[in-house]
């Protein structure tokens, strides 16, 4: 017997039959948690209580998946393996005035967990010195030489975002020089950490993976919580105002958003909250950047995803990798007008090419039509690009 389609749309704009998604739950349950969504929430429509029903909501959950507050969502550091450690050591260079080397990814989270860090830093008054690779001529992730530099520049302790968690023989080169280095990363780890200072990352397998959902920027919101907190403690803030970290959230959101990360529990909160404080146009890169995509509205998770993430990326994709992060911190209004305005060009660039490469892989997949197994590439193709086009390809 086929089973009553979703709001009863049995055929959609797509043409496609709309199906209850289940959570495991049998008919009896769920019919059971629709009736305890309904009883507790007594203006809530039949429809969307038995979609939530039927994925294993309960009541006590709506309120954090409808209005999630971070107070309520927010973990306290210290949970994490390392934690302690690294914010004692963060919070030790802030009280003596030591300049701190960030080297970040090229991506959108890249970007904004590296511009977190420059913008609370900089409101302590610590300089940083920020690297993002370049994707084609030192590729992803840490290496030695990029470490050094930023060494000789005058940090006095290195941290990377985004990245770092399988930089093993990098990382193992500035440990041998005497460096700290302090890894907050987000990707799967492996049995064996690379030697540092400390590693923060959720998942890493000794984590219980509670907060593995989290991407690189939503890492460093709870590693700077910790600092944060620590130089309280210590009284660093008794003749000086702290950074209001709760005003970056916007960056928080937007990564959380563009790495594509599961919108639940502690995700949904930074979202939601970070959308509030985009709204307020207070980061001058996001503002001009979101007026030059042609933003009309107030933001949401389609403009941060699809009109300001590729415009940042492709600053990665195209070859000036830093210009994301530059935008992201950048305090001069008339500075991020003209950052706004590279990376809106660039971006029209990425889509030429992408285009490009695509009309051309099409051409080279009919040719194939007959084939089981369709295989397309050509050396000239744009390696930022590439990607984008391989995962349209259908």
């Amino acid at each position: 017997m086929t089973p009553d389609a979703c709001l009863g749309i049995t055929q959609s704009a797509s043409d496609a039959r709309w199906e209850h998604i289940s959570a495991s739950l049998s008919a009896h349950d769920t019919d059971r948690y629709t009736a305890g969504l309904q009883e507790h929430f007594a203006d809530m429509p039949l429809p969307i209580a038995r979609i939530l029903a039927a994925r294993g909501i309960s009541a006590s959950e709506v309120e954090t998946l409808i209005d999630p507050r971070l107070r309520d969502l927010l973990p306290d550091p210290s949970r994490f393996q390392d934690m302690d450690k690294a914010v004692a050591r963060i919070a030790d260079s802030v009280e003596a005035g030591h300049a701190i080397g960030i080297f970040g990814d090229y991506d959108v989270d890249g970007a904004s967990a590296a511009a977190l860090f420059v913008n609370i830093m900089r409101a302590m008054n610590i300089e940083t010195f920020v690297h993002i690779p370049d994707r084609f001529k030192e590729g992803y992730g840490p290496n030695a030489n990029a470490l050094i530099r930023l060494q000789e520049k005058g940090a006095s302790l290195l941290i990377t975002v985004d990245c770092g968690i399988s930089a093993h023989a990098p990382l193992a080169a500035v440990a041998d020089s005497g460096m700290d280095v302090i890894v907050i990363d987000h990707h799967i780890a492996g049995p064996e950490l690379p030697r540092a200072h400390s590693v923060i990352n959720p998942n890493r397998l000794d984590e219980d993976g509670t907060y593995g959902h989290l991407c690189a920027a939503g890492v460093c919101f709870v590693v700077l919580v910790g600092v944060l907190r620590a130089l309280r403690q210590r009284g660093f803030f008794d003749d000086q105002s702290a950074p209001d970290l709760l005003q970056q959230l916007d960056l928080v959101a937007l990564a959380t958003v563009c790495d594509v990360v599961p919108l639940k529990g502690l995700n949904r909160a930074f979202v939601s909250q970070g959308l509030k404080v985009m709204a307020k146009r207070h980061n001058h890169g996001l503002a001009r950047l979101a007026d030059v995509a042609g933003m009309n509205s107030a933001p949401n998770p389609y403009a941060l995803g699809f009109l300001i993430g590729p415009r940042i990326n492709a600053a990665g994709r195209i070859g000036v990798s830093e210009l994301g992060v530059k935008l992201l911190s950048c305090q001069r209004e008339d500075e991020a007008i003209g950052l706004a305005a590279r990376l809106d060009e660039m971006n029209k660039e990425r889509r030429s090419i992408e285009e490009d490469i695509r009309a051309h892989a099409m051409d080279r997949a009919s040719a194939q039509i007959n084939n089981h197994v369709l295989v397309v590439g050509d050396e000239d193709w744009h390696e930022g690009v590439i990607g984008i086009v391989a995962g349209r390809l259908k």
